[in-house]
């Protein structure tokens, strides 16, 4: 039944196929029916790329369902490889290969065998994990399976770097804004005195990988993607990684004395003695300076603008990283109530619930996209912070939604620099937040004027008058429509009043006119 629903997160495989096909020169692919290899279409499209490396579906037709695979995963593989010369070859399990119970590793290691690349089959358990918890497991068994090769190598070693620098981890294909965050987390770095490393998966090599030690430190910007391996990074190889995730102004704040207070440890470790870093005097001056006069959010903050906002109710929806932030940026720098704030992240639901709890009211956690319409015309909020899901509920209900998470549509892969990270981000994140409320002046004049976005002119006239009379009982029982349909219910009942001949509309004229549209 679930296959009915609409899907916070997609099967696994597409997460390890993401994983894949943000790394350079990584050839994936899955044992799959024809059709389930839309992941081509899907990356080209959203993220406008002229060049990168496609996925192959070894297909699963009737032959492979009577007699099994036999040699064609092994074919596909050696095939590949010898047409396109790829570093590594990713082979994803699916649904389909798991019902078949096809013997995948052994494929591989027959055709690592025969082949010049690296063959790997992605450790996840497709019943059981989600794309987003596919895509950190695949992340972090590619980055574990090349330290453990270059630990072979007896010439290899590790050398920190002399300066400053960091690894930022996660940033990957189809991910909500990733290119715009990571172009503004470079920018933050640069003007820190602190070098980037390498920023993973996307636009690496495989080959590349080995050099991930020599940084001193990893940035994990979402807690979907990048975790795991920071956490392998960390307990095999002693290198620490930030916790605090760089939206809004007080955690980009806090974001960077984590990075400082980590940097200056390393410093005293790999070096014996502190390299030059910026003091905690430079440091908050620098925050001082971005917090003013680079990010405009904090000026936003005091204006009459936002504080027309203040004790507006919204409810705050997506995957755990942005639903969690987004919710304490509206609470503690905005000052917007947050009647309910939730995530379809279930395996992060404590992280969350730590999150969020003294910033709303109450906490969703569910990956059914009903359950959350439900809440949503229950609270009846003045907008919607969520994914494409929630804008499509907004849309039928009337309430205005900003999108802030994946699930995604093409509008939320823009062409311009629209980053939610660092002080570039609070700039949009401000944006997004007072262009998603029905702002004060315009209710005032939508209820003066009968209103200017309706989707059909009941007359072509802009007279204030439309001719029409509401009765006591008809205007009293208008007032029991929920707000957010009171203005549909009532333009429909006024055209069904205007096309019946009807001047005064009384309880009984709504009634006919809700039997004429069949309501």
């Amino acid at each position: 039944m679930k296959l009915s629903y609409w899907m916070y997160s997609g099967p696994a495989h597409i997460g390890t196929l993401r994983v894949a096909s943000s790394f350079k020169n990584v050839h994936a692919i899955m044992h799959a029916p024809l059709g389930d290899d839309y992941f081509n279409v899907l990356r080209s499209m959203l993220e406008r790329e002229r060049e990168f490396t496609p996925t192959t579906a070894s297909i699963v037709d009737r032959r492979v369902l009577a007699r099994g695979s036999q040699e064609k995963v092994v074919d596909n593989i050696t095939r590949k490889d010898a047409e396109d010369v790829p570093d590594l070859i990713l082979v994803t399990p699916t649904c389909t290969s798991s019902i078949l119970q096809e013997d995948l590793q052994n494929f591989v290691n027959r055709a690592f065998l025969d082949s010049k690349a690296d063959v790997l089959l992605a450790d996840v358990n497709h019943y059981r994990v989600t794309e987003l918890q596919a895509a950190d497991r695949t992340f972090e068994q590619v980055v574990h399976f090349y330290l453990d090769k270059a630990k072979k190598n007896p010439n290899w070693k590790v050398e920190k770097t002399e300066r400053p620098s960091v690894n930022i981890l996660g940033m990957f294909t189809l991910g909500f804004h990733n290119q715009h965050d990571t172009r503004e987390l470079c920018r933050l770095f640069k003007e820190l005195g602190v070098d980037v490393n390498l920023v993973m998966p996307e636009g690496v090599s495989v080959n590349d990988i080995q050099r991930a030690p020599n940084a001193w430190l990893n940035i994990v910007p979402y807690r979907e993607i990048g975790l795991m391996a920071a956490r392998y990074l960390e307990n095999d190889w002693g290198m620490p990684y930030t916790t605090t995730i760089p939206m809004g102004l007080v955690d980009t704040a806090q974001f960077i004395r984590e990075v400082f207070g980590h940097l200056r440890q390393c410093s005293e470790e790999y070096f014996d003695s502190d390299i030059t870093l910026q003091t905690e005097e430079e440091i908050e001056a620098y925050i001082d300076n971005q917090s003013r006069f680079v990010s405009q959010a904090s000026w936003f903050g005091r204006s009459i603008d936002c504080q027309n906002l203040t004790g507006k109710k919204v409810v705050v929806f997506g995957d755990a990283t942005h639903a969690a932030l987004m919710t304490k940026i509206l609470s503690r720098e905005i000052g917007v109530r947050v009647a309910c704030a939730g995530t379809y992240c279930k395996n992060e639901s404590d992280w969350f619930r730590e999150q969020v709890h003294d910033a709303c009211d109450e906490i969703l956690i569910t990956d059914d996209h009903t359950q959350v319409g439900d809440v949503i015309a229950r609270i009846e909020p003045a907008a919607i912070f969520g994914t494409q899901m929630e804008r499509h509920i907004g849309k039928r209900l009337e309430i205005p939604c900003g999108v802030i998470s994946a699930p995604v549509h093409i509008q939320n892969f823009p062409l311009g620099f629209k980053p939610f990270l660092g002080y570039e981000g609070t700039n949009q994140i401000a944006d997004l937040v007072y262009n998603s409320f029905t702002l004060g002046m315009e209710d005032h004049l939508l209820e003066i004027f009968g209103g200017h976005d309706t989707k059909e002119v009941i007359e072509k006239s802009l007279s204030t008058t439309n001719g029409l009379e509401w009765a006591p009982d008809g205007l009293a029982e208008l007032q029991k429509v929920p707000g957010f349909v009171r203005g549909k219910i009532k333009r429909n009942t006024e055209k069904f009043a205007k096309e019946q001949g009807i001047q005064k509309i009384t309880m009984e004229v709504m009634y006919a006119a809700k039997e004429a549209v069949g309501a």
